[in-house]
C-alpha cells in the first residue's frame, strides 16, 4: 500500500547507469583523466596499456559501464529472501551471496510460506546471481561501424576480469545501499511537513504560552514516529508485530505531553538546563522509544536465525552487534536515531539562550531530529559514493 510512497524516484525498472569512454590512443598518456577503473587495470597490468592504445587507434572505444540504481527486479527478489527466509535480514546472506556465491540457507518451512505468498525462494535467488556482475563492466564501442572481431572480443572480457575485484566490491556497494533507501522517501515528507509546524508554534506560543512548545514538540514526534514505524515495516515488520508496541508508546506519549506542557514551568522557576533536557525528550519520546524496541526485535530475529542455523555466532553481543548494524543500515532510521539523541542538547541550549518562547525556534529544536534525519537521508547516498570512490583510489595507489 505504502510501497509507491516509499521507493525513491526512478527513471526506469531496469536501473540507470552511466558510461565513461575513452575513444582516443592518447587518453592513455593522461591517466589522471582517464576512469578510475582504467587507471586500475594499468596499476595491475601495465601491459595492456599498449593494448588498450592499439585497440583505440583501430577505431573503437572502451567504456565503463556503471549502474547507478539496482535494478528492480533484483531489489524485488532480495526483497522475496529477506522476509520469507531471513526474518527481515540483508546483511547476513546477501554480501556472501554477491561476492562468494555462499548461498543463504532455505528451510522446507521457509519454501512453504515463500509459496504461500507466490513467491519462490530459489528463483529470486538465481535473479541475484544472474545479474551480480552487470553493474560494472567493460564495454567495446564500435564508433567507425567497421564490426568487432572475436579477438576483440576476447579482449574486454580479458579487462573485465582485471576489474573483478572492483566489479564485485561495487555490486556489494550498490545493492545494499539502493536495499537500504529504499524506505526514505517518507523522511523527505516529514521534512516538508515540518514547514506547516514553525508557523504553527509560532502562533500559539504569541497567543498562549506554553502551547506553542506542546504542539512543536508532539508535532515532530508523531512525524518521527511515523517514519520510524514506516521504516520498520518497510524492513518486513508485519503491522501486527509493530502493533504490540502500542501498549508501551501510549503511555509514553502521554509522559512526552505533560513533560513539554510543563517546560514553561521550569523557565519561570529560571531551571533551564532541566526544562532544555525535557523540551528536548519530549520532542523525540515517541521516536527514541521505537528505535530501542527495534533494536530488540531485530535482536529477537536474529536469536531466531541462529536456532535455524542461518548465522553463526560466538557469543550474544555478536548478535546484538548484527541487530544493530542491521537496523540502522537504512539512513533515515540512522539519521533520526542521531536526530533524536541531539534533541536534548538543542533544548539546552535554546533554554539558556532564552529563545523558548520564539516558535520559530521552537519548531527548529522540536524538529531536530526530523531535520538531522533529512539532511542524513540526502548526503548519505553522496557520501557512501565518496567513500567507495575513495577506497577504489586506495586500490589503484597500492
Amino acid at each position: 500500500m505504502f510501497e509507491r510512497f516509499s521507493r525513491p524516484p526512478k527513471q526506469s525498472p531496469v536501473g540507470s547507469y552511466k558510461l565513461e569512454v575513452i575513444s582516443l590512443p592518447e587518453e592513455c598518456d593522461w591517466e589522471k583523466y582517464l576512469p578510475l577503473e582504467i587507471r586500475y587495470i594499468f596499476k595491475k597490468q601495465p601491459e595492456y596499456k599498449v593494448r588498450i592504445r592499439k585497440i583505440l587507434g583501430d577505431g573503437k572505444a572502451i567504456g565503463v559501464r556503471t549502474v547507478l540504481r539496482t535494478p528492480e527486479n533484483i531489489l524485488k527478489a532480495i526483497h522475496t529472501i529477506s522476509i520469507h527466509s531471513q526474518h527481515n535480514f540483508i546483511i547476513n546472506w546477501l554480501p556472501k551471496l554477491l561476492r562468494d556465491k555462499h548461498l543463504p540457507i532455505f528451510t522446507e518451512k521457509d519454501q512453504t510460506e515463500a509459496k504461500r505468498h507466490n513467491k519462490d525462494l530459489n528463483e529470486a535467488k538465481n535473479v541475484i546471481l544472474k545479474d551480480r556482475l552487470r553493474f560494472k563492466k567493460i564495454v567495446l564501442i564500435d564508433e567507425e561501424n567497421i564490426g568487432i572481431k572475436p579477438e576483440e572480443q576476447r579482449f574486454i572480457t580479458e579487462l573485465s576480469e582485471i576489474i573483478y575485484p572492483i566489479a564485485i566490491d561495487y555490486s556489494v556497494f550498490r545493492v545494499i545501499i539502493d536495499n537500504a533507501q529504499e524506505r526514505t522517501k517518507i523522511a523527505q515528507a516529514i521534512i516538508k511537513a515540518l514547514l506547516f509546524i514553525g508557523p504553527i508554534a509560532h502562533f500559539l506560543e504569541k497567543f498562549v504560552s506554553g502551547l506553542g512548545k506542546l504542539f512543536a514538540a508532539s508535532a515532530d514526534d508523531l512525524l518521527g514516529e511515523s517514519a520510524e514505524l514506516m521504516a520498520l515495516r518497510g524492513s518486513g515488520f508485519s503491522w501486527r508485530e509493530l502493533a504490540k508496541r502500542g501498549k508501551v508508546l501510549i503511555p509514553v506519549f502521554a509522559l512526552a505531553t505533560w513533560g513539554a506542557f510543563s517546560v514553561e514551568g521550569f523557565i519561570q522557576e529560571n531551571r533551564l538546563i532541566l526544562a532544555g533536557i525535557i523540551f528536548g525528550l519530549s520532542a523525540v519520546a515517541l521516536s527514541l522509544t521505537t528505535a530501542i524496541q527495534s533494536i530488540f526485535m531485530y535482536n529477537k530475529n536474529a536469536n531466531i536465525l541462529a536456532q535455524e542455523g542461518k548465522i553463526t555466532f560466538k557469543s550474544f553481543k555478536e548478535l546484538l552487534k548484527l541487530s544493530i548494524i542491521q537496523d540502522f543500515t537504512n539512513p533515515a532510521r540512522l539519521g533520526l536515531l542521531i536526530g533524536a539523541l541531539m534533541a536534548p542538547v538543542m533544548g539546552i541550549a535554546g533554554a539558556l539562550l532564552e529563545v523558548m518562547h520564539n516558535g520559530w525556534i521552537l519548531a527548529g529544536i522540536g524538529s531536530t531530529e526530523s531535520i538531522v534525519a533529512g539532511i542524513t537521508v540526502i548526503s548519505a547516498g553522496h557520501i557512501n559514493e565518496w567513500r567507495f570512490r575513495r577506497k577504489l583510489k586506495k586500490m589503484i595507489i597500492k
